[in-house]
């Protein structure tokens, strides 16, 4: 990566960019986890999102401590590091017991053994520029990985013709970020950057894509006949941390065959929570 100084103001220009938007991603969960401090209770949405964006997050702060004058993404992957944190610390404390222990588990399996063992295996098996390009390249294939798990819920639109599930306006800032860092890693000529934000930004236009013809549609996706997934995971990418990253909460759903019966158990409440936690992440 080229040095940021005055010779590359662009590059200093869309790493502020990226780390400002990035902070505002990363913050949009916080509405969800206020409920959650207020009902006590975590509705059945899961924190697997929040993991992997601070696996994200810790693997972009490793790749920028051996990448010189990285500066601009320790400081957000840093500050990603504690707001998820911060996120897992709420569910665990308001999760019910079963989904505290497999939450557990999840973050020692990814953020300390797998983890861990990239750091062993870069330390131990490489040395120098090696060991940044292998660490890149991971970097990039689980930033892609992040990048294309909303797949999930692009087929959910296409199937229920309804964008119920998919705020345009995050849609549009994970977009946005998604230029800024790929413009980032172009300016300071790091492929590992830039690359898996091609990625993001195709993913993005997609999803703005689908809400501008879904938008009018007048079939909500709580009363379609048409059986659903019972559960769907969308993770958030912000940027170069995969912040996720982006990454979310799984919305879990009941539907009924009979229209009658679906109005009958109709809770407004449940609607509400849904679209609140429809977020994800990553930088």
């Amino acid at each position: 990566m080229a040095v940021l100084s005055l010779d590359h103001p662009w590059a200093f220009t869309f790493g502020i960019l990226g780390n400002i938007i990035s902070f505002m991603v990363y913050l949009s969960p916080l509405p969800t986890f206020y409920r959650v401090y207020r009902k006590k209770s975590t509705e059945g949405f899961q924190c697997v999102p929040y993991i992997v964006a601070l696996f994200s997050a810790m693997l972009w702060i490793y790749y920028a401590l051996l990448k010189p004058n990285s500066y601009l993404l320790i400081t957000i992957n840093s500050i990603g590091c504690v707001i998820e944190f911060a996120y897992i610390i709420v569910y665990l404390v308001y999760a019910p017991k079963k989904q505290k222990i497999c939450t557990a588990k999840l973050l020692i399996v990814l953020n300390v053994g797998l983890f861990g063992l990239i750091l062993l295996l870069t330390l131990l098996l490489s040395k120098g520029p090696d060991r940044v390009h292998i660490l890149g390249w991971v970097c990039v294939g689980f930033s892609v990985s992040v990048f294309v798990a909303p797949l999930s819920v692009i087929r959910l639109v296409i199937r229920t013709k309804s964008v119920e599930f998919m705020p345009f306006s995050l849609s549009f800032f994970l977009t946005l970020s998604a230029v800024v860092w790929f413009s980032y890693g172009l300016f300071t000529k790091d492929k590992y950057i830039a690359l898996p934000n091609i990625v993001g930004f195709v993913f993005g236009i997609i999803q703005m894509v689908l809400y501008i013809v879904y938008k009018k549609s007048k079939q909500p996706a709580t009363i379609m006949e048409i059986k659903m997934p019972d559960t769907v995971i969308e993770i958030m990418k912000l940027g170069p941390t995969e912040k996720t990253f982006g990454v979310h909460p799984i919305i879990e759903h009941e539907h009924n065959s009979a229209q009658g019966d679906q109005n009958e158990h109709y809770d407004p409440n449940n609607e509400e929570r849904t679209k609140e936690q429809f977020t994800t992440i990553e930088v």
